[in-house]
């Protein structure tokens, strides 16, 4: 298998299918052929194969007999043949991205050893486990025993830092073949890992293909390159997802833990590692929203046998859970979101129009929330038609900018989507609209359900409440926009109806006016009241304004007035109607009367960063200074 990508951070991933020949030449070992048959799995009898070609033959002569009377003849099954596992399928992966790199000595216990980080400080990161390469690393090992390959530059560094190594699963320290510095001749900064791997590529291509699209979508700031290279050259997929902005998400800041969040085991590790040296600068320094004043209230409040000058390290286990108990009942102001990095409006919405090409879009970013002392933001879309998009409701669902592709039924986001919000009270067929919700929320603590982390649990009132609001906005937006494409489309069918019936309006009204020329002598005094009531009609419909009947008489016998000139002047009328509800339209939806086409601005290169942006839910206004 091999697969490509390039991102802002540009990234290239490869993979690479190998064969069992190959795979063994790689790990050394000698290819075997096969002496005792009958120990293999997909061995077959002789009685066996005889029953197989005796079905096979009897079902090949029914299908003559069907084509010889014109029947329809279906395809053969294929054979069903067990695959044995010294047929697995291996691949070589690797990927790499320009980023800012690892430093030389820290790459063997970023790769080698598992729950090496720190949580001291707070803020939002990428991902779910902060595991994943980690994780591809013990699966390499346990499905070829191959170590794991990195090579890793940062910026203005002269050189490559390339290691090969493996992980020793019992003692949980990486084992490292070789480690050595390179030269870096084209000045690349950024990293590249490269793992062999046991996998299945039929099976889920459709998951590794639905992942890339739905990383478009949320970053679309990157560039991604897929290619799944075989040896057949007609299974190789190429497929890349074009970056459409430079404006990257905020950089989340460093906080420090609020005291609803907080644990007994991290309050005993924040008071082992704490510099502070009596208990009232442990709670001012080492908590958010806690001032000194009301640091001594809580000081108070834990008891006689605390004060303010307590030594921290003299802390008792039965102390801390006071603590404890006391930071889960007491009231604290809720933490900001500047710890968190959501995608923006901005992003999510450009993500969407480029992957999925919709016929309207709306998109939401609500302010920062709290669940458990842990800030979160939630942001929506929610397209309507597109590109690839099946009837119903498609939803798309990401935890801290990455996509959540399994157990979809118990998320929050799917649960939500399907029963609690009224799709037809927003003009949107539930059933037969292509509808897109796109739901992303980041957070410091990402509430996922079961080991796999793979769904968001729908139990948490703050996250089910901010994701059905999220939603609701994003509907209030597209039913306007529904609404007046309805409008739209209506007056248009007036026109077409208008239009269609101009003939006969026209021969109509002037077969009247005809008949009353002709009558007018003989009948001047009976119909007078009632000609001028006919006339005001006609002149109404037919746009024909004149003074009095006698002058429209006149010009009935002169030939001025014709059916095609009639018909002409309706036909008039029914688009200057047209073009003035066009236009009132337009100007009550911002829209300009030329045609709009998408296009899309490069970005300057400029030598430093000087500029700023201004952001706006539809663009970003970037100033150069």
């Amino acid at each position: 298998m091999y697969m490509k990508i390039l991102s802002h951070v540009d990234s290239y991933d490869e993979g690479e299918d190998i064969e069992k020949s190959k795979f063994n030449s790689m790990i050394g070992l000698i290819d075997r052929d096969r002496v005792d048959e009958a120990l293999y799995d997909d061995y077959e009898t002789a009685k066996a194969r005889e029953k197989r070609l005796a079905k096979e033959a009897r079902a090949q002569e029914i299908q003559a007999k069907n084509a010889s009377v014109g029947k329809k003849v279906k395809e053969p099954p294929a054979s069903k043949t067990m695959k044995s596992r010294g047929e697995a399928s291996f691949y070589k992966v690797t990927c790499k991205d320009n980023g800012k790199g690892m430093p030389h000595d820290d790459i063997p216990n970023m790769f080698g050893r598992v729950l090496s980080g720190t949580k001291y400080g707070l803020k939002q990161t990428r991902g779910k486990f902060g595991l994943g390469a980690k994780m591809a690393l013990i699966w390499s090992k346990m499905s070829t025993g191959l170590p794991i390959e990195i090579s890793s530059s940062m910026k203005s560094q002269n050189y490559i830092s390339f290691c090969r190594l493996d992980i020793d699963i019992h003692r949980n320290i990486p084992h490292v073949h070789l480690h050595e510095k390179q030269d870096n001749k084209d000045q690349w900064h950024g990293a590249e890992i490269q793992v062999v791997i046991e996998g299945n590529w039929t099976t889920y291509r459709s998951k590794i293909l639905h992942y890339m699209r739905q990383m478009a979508v949320i970053t679309p700031y990157a560039e991604f390159l897929f290619k799944f290279v075989s040896d057949a050259s007609d299974k190789n997929v190429t497929i890349r997802f074009a970056r459409r902005t430079d404006v990257m998400p905020p950089v989340p800041l460093e906080t420090k833990h609020h005291p609803s969040s907080v644990d007994l085991l991290l309050i005993k590790r924040l008071i082992e590692e704490t510099p502070k040296q009596n208990l009232l600068q442990f709670l001012q320094h080492e908590f958010v929203n806690i001032r000194k004043a009301y640091a001594e209230r809580l000081i108070g409040e834990l008891g006689p046998e605390f004060s303010p000058k307590m030594p921290i390290k003299s802390i008792t286990s039965q102390q801390i859970v006071r603590i404890h108990q006391l930071f889960r009942q007491a009231k604290f102001d809720d933490p900001s979101g500047d710890c968190l990095s959501p995608a923006g409006e901005y992003n999510l919405r450009l993500g969407i129009i480029k992957e999925l090409h919709p016929d309207m879009v709306a998109t939401y970013s609500g302010s920062a929330r709290v669940f458990e002392g842990h800030p979160f933001i939630v942001e929506a879309g929610v397209s309507v038609g597109g590109k690839d998009v099946k009837q119903g409701l498609n939803i798309f669902r990401f935890a801290n900018r990455i996509p959540l592709l399994f157990e979809q039924g118990a998320d929050v986001v799917t649960r939500t989507a399907l029963k609690r919000i009224n799709w037809s009270g927003y003009k949107i067929n539930q059933t037969q609209d292509k509808i897109g919700v796109f739901v992303s929320i980041v957070s410091t603590k990402i509430p996922f359900k079961g080991t796999g982390k793979e769904y968001i649990g729908d139990d948490i009132t703050e996250i089910a409440s901010a994701v059905k609001s999220a939603i609701q906005q994003c509907c209030i937006q597209l039913k306007t926009k529904i609404v007046k494409k309805i409008q739209a489309r209506e007056q248009q069918e007036r026109k077409r109806s208008l239009s269609m019936y101009a003939d006969n309006a026209a021969t109509a009204a002037y077969n009247v006016l005809e008949a009353m020329e002709k009558s007018q002598a003989s009948k001047k005094q009976r119909y007078e009241v009632k000609d001028a009531e006919m006339h005001k009609e006609i002149l109404t419909h037919s746009t024909v304004r004149k003074e009095t009947l006698r002058e429209l008489y006149e010009e009935i016998s002169a030939g001025a007035i014709t059916k095609e000139m009639l018909r002409e002047k309706l036909l008039q009328h029914v688009e200057q109607v047209d073009y003035e509800m066009a236009l009132e339209y337009a100007t009550h939806s911002g829209v300009s009367e030329e045609p709009r086409e998408a296009i899309f601005i490069q970005s300057l290169e400029a030598a430093e960063d000087n500029f700023m942006d201004l952001h706006s839910p539809a663009f970003v206004f970037r100033l150069f200074c």
